[in-house]
């Protein structure tokens, strides 16, 4: 299994618009071969630094499946959007991948 997370740093009062940027959105990702499940994150506290930190977190069969996805046509289309409401984030997400080294 490969987990794929994007760590979101948006600007304090944007949480709403992102969280429905998220959950209105048009998603295939059930159809493409080797998802398996998606979840979006909000961290609990207010960073010292004047952000709310979200995580998108995938999980796929394999890298390859996850690496695939990243170069399909499916995967340009859910992007199409990620340059509107600029205003919210701060900065761009920063992608962390991760293989199960252990787990039940």
């Amino acid at each position: 299994m490969f987990f794929a997370m994007n760590r979101f740093r948006i600007a304090i009062g944007h949480e709403t618009v992102f969280e429905d940027v998220w959950k209105n959105r048009e998603s295939s990702l059930s159809d493409v071969p080797g998802f398996r499940e998606f979840r979006l994150l909000r961290g609990d506290t207010v960073t010292e630094e004047g952000y709310t930190l979200f995580v998108s977190s995938s999980i796929w069969e394999s890298r390859d499946a996850f690496s695939a996805w990243t170069k399909s046509e499916n995967f340009r289309a859910a992007h199409k959007s990620a340059a509107d409401n600029r205003q919210m984030y701060l900065g761009p997400p920063k992608f962390e991948g991760f293989s199960v080294v252990e787990g039940a």
